[in-house]
């Protein structure tokens, strides 16, 4: 950046540390796009670009549009592909085929869940239901599978194919196989039925799920009404509030959000047994078992065993890791003293703290988001010769005016991709840190370049105020660092097919990029090159880095117990009919695995302080 442009940038932006000393406000180009609220440019003869830049949705009506081009595309890729040639050029087609249905798919299926705007939201989810009927009838279609098993089955043609066409040939197969096309006629019909049900459901179930519950305001202490959302005469809960100092906010959080809804509950155990009968239809033994197979762990069974055996081993670690806590209880909350499932991600920080003096109000100010965000750039620099670079979205593509958008670009290279960045909390944003892939990467063998990746990162920040940036505590920046790792596995894993390309990988893989990146989060050598005071300016300390690696290995056996109850309960929920509700075998699987009492969110909620 020359001085001239340096100056412009920074009289630009001169109002957004007025308060704070001189020497700090040297944030670079992407710290300072997240230390600050954007400035966006109202220009009303600007053109609306549409949504990612993709014109058709300028509008909620665009997604029928995009909708039907791709399936024009699909239908023309489906002829080349059953009347060509046998060879490379049938995996090209066949990965084009993917690519035109996933860039509206995958599109449709982020804003379906994230877009503010409901008739957005609506067009989206039936775009996402017109494409995936469509998916699910091309896995069973006869002719595209035999052109496909054509090529596989002549060794001279196979011989000629590179490793990667191979392999991606080999996937395609392995797609048509768990789907049925086996079958006859009457029953890939029936095959295809079930999955266009199983699509309503998991819509149903995902987007319902992620509604908040209410209660009348009357029924809970009136000095608590400020913890939550209001809503009229009722209080509206949207989380389970799990880091809360106070017991019965946690409390009444996790009963009123957690509330059996009865025509959720009925989605869930129908949207089970209809791929238990998916399942056994196209001749596996249960839903885990075909969705297992391919992966290292390859069967129900091995997971199990691999469960139960990690629970025994842990068992007495984690009995004193729930000892501890209830002792934490028992100083904190005399007159409620039992330790209960809302307790254990709070009491397990506060054991943290205590212990190793890592309050996280002591951490925050040396953790701006725009500093963390000048860490990774940092970090990506040194790893890959990458580059964040951020860009002024054009009107209407994105979503929201607090997303920001970044250009990953090589330092030989030239652009890599684009990663659009939804941080900050917003109403009817869904609470949880994701990452969704909006367009693939793949070689466009027609123009000779490289088809650009794009994702979307989510996550659910504080927003800055006028005095100070958002500031993230060290599992906040964790996850910040966890998320840009499935972000830049996307933009890095240039393949030649967009059906492997970034976290399109096998299962057993997608969230080691990420895991890693995690390490570099709480290594001093890479936090000391970001990690600054926002109003002083000074560095983090190496002893409070230390003491924050330390501070992991707290109640570390009680955190991986709770993830092994999660996964014991995906497990026997999609393995054979259990003849029982999901809420019974939740109960038994939680207390056999987990160790906190199972606690009816029926039941009152305690007064007790």
């Amino acid at each position: 950046m020359s001085s001239c442009t340096r100056l412009l940038y920074f009289v630009k932006h001169r109002s957004l540390w007025t308060h704070v000393r001189r020497n700090v406000t040297t944030w670079s180009p992407v710290g300072a796009a997240f230390n600050a609220k954007p400035q966006r440019r109202h220009n009303l003869v600007e053109k609306n670009v549409g949504l990612f830049g993709v014109s058709e949705l300028s509008c909620p009506a665009g997604f029928q549009a995009a909708t039907e081009t791709a399936l024009r595309n699909t239908r023309r890729l489906v002829d080349k592909v059953i009347s060509g040639p046998s060879g490379v050029e049938t995996v090209e087609s066949f990965d084009q085929l993917s690519d035109e249905l996933c860039k509206v798919a995958d599109l449709a299926d982020f804003v379906k869940v994230a877009h503010p705007d409901p008739a957005f939201r609506e067009a989206a989810e039936k775009s996402c239901i017109e494409i995936g009927t469509v998916v699910e009838k091309l896995n069973t279609n006869v002719e595209l599978c035999n052109s496909l098993k054509k090529l596989l089955d002549n060794p001279d043609t196979v011989s000629q194919l590179d490793p990667d066409s191979r392999r991606v040939a080999e996937l395609f197969m392995f797609d048509f196989e768990i789907s049925g096309i086996h079958l006859d006629e009457k029953l890939r019909k029936e095959a295809v039925a079930l999955h266009v049900k199983l699509l309503d459901l998991n819509n149903e179930f995902l987007v319902n799920s992620h509604q908040p519950n209410r209660i009348a305001r009357s029924a809970i202490p009136e000095h608590l009404h400020l913890h939550f959302a209001s809503e009229g005469s009722f209080i509206q809960v949207g989380g389970l509030h799990a880091d809360s100092p106070d017991d019965l906010v946690r409390e009444i959080a996790y009963r009123i959000y957690l509330y059996p809804n009865a025509d959720l509950m009925k989605c869930l155990e129908e949207l089970l047994k209809c791929r238990y009968k998916m399942a056994k239809l196209v001749g596996y033994e249960s839903y885990a078992h075909r969705a297992l197979k391919g992966t290292m762990a390859k069967t129900p069974e091995t997971v199990m065993s691999f469960l139960q055996l990690l629970t025994d081993k842990l068992s007495d670690k984690t009995a004193k890791d729930f000892t501890m806590m209830s002792n934490m209880k028992k100083k904190l909350n005399p007159l409620n003293a039992e330790l209960m499932p809302w307790d254990h991600p709070y009491l397990s920080g506060v054991l943290r703290a205590e212990r190793f003096n890592i309050e996280p109000s002591l951490y925050s100010p040396y953790f701006s988001l725009g500093a963390c965000m000048e860490g990774l750039n940092h970090l990506f620099s040194q790893l890959y010769g990458v580059s964040l670079m951020s860009e002024q979205p054009s009107a209407g593509e994105v979503w929201n005016e607090d997303v920001r958008k970044l250009a990953v670009v090589h330092e030989t290279e030239g652009l890599f991709g684009y990663i659009y960045c939804d941080f900050f909390q917003r109403q009817n944003k869904p609470h949880q840190d994701c990452h969704f892939t909006i367009r693939g990467g793949r070689w466009l063998q027609e123009t000779g370049k490289y088809q650009l990746p794009v994702v979307v990162l989510m996550l659910s920040l504080p927003h800055p105020t006028q005095r100070a940036p958002t500031l993230l505590t060290p599992g906040m920046m964790e996850n910040l660092f966890h998320e840009m790792g499935h972000a830049m596995h996307s933009m890095l894993g240039r393949t030649r097919y967009q059906h492997v390309t970034g976290t399109r990988c096998a299962t057993d893989f997608a969230e080691v990029p990420s895991i890693l990146m995690e390490y570099f989060a709480s290594d001093y050598r890479v936090v000391s090159q970001f990690a600054r005071h926002y109003e002083t300016g000074q560095p983090l300390p190496k002893s409070m880095v230390a003491r924050l690696c330390e501070s992991k290995k707290v109640c570390g056996a009680a955190d991986t117990q709770l993830q092994i109850f999660y996964a014991v309960l995906d497990q026997i929920y999609h393995s054979q009919p259990q003849n029982r509700s999901t809420t019974e075998i939740l109960q038994e699987m939680q207390n056999k695995f987990y160790g906190l009492p199972y606690t009816s969110q029926y039941g009152n909620v305690s007064t007790a302080k």
